[in-house]
């Protein structure tokens, strides 16, 4: 499954806001976001598996708890996957931010002319 099909899906874009705040036990994560989505534990369960299976979390057992953290490999695979497109809209935000200042040194100016 592609990294973007993985976060695709909106319980475990959930799961994974809940872990980049830290480690979170399978409990804990299951309390938060089932009654968000109105599904099962076996349901976020499922979620927690499918993250593990494509490198998004990374579990460990501690005694009969399984306590969640996230992976940042494919995060930073992602991110590097996206710094190829960020070229296409960063300019084009500078030259947005550009014309805001200029607009705003204009409104300044006749305002100023006007008292």
């Amino acid at each position: 499954m592609h990294p973007f099909a993985v976060l695709a899906d909106p319980v475990r874009r959930r799961i994974v806001e809940l872990l980049a705040s830290g480690e979170q036990s399978s409990g804990q994560v299951v309390d938060k976001v089932g009654p968000e989505f109105e599904i099962t534990q076996s349901a976020v369960s499922q979620q927690l598996q499918t993250l593990r299976e494509h490198g998004f979390a990374r579990v460990r057992a501690e005694g009969r708890r399984r306590l969640y953290t996230l992976d940042p490999a494919p995060f930073m695979a992602l991110d590097a996957w996206i710094a190829h497109y960020r070229a296409f809209w960063e300019g084009a935000l500078d030259d947005l931010g550009e014309e805001i200042e200029a607009s705003k040194a204009e409104h300044v100016k006749r305002k100023g002319l006007a008292n």
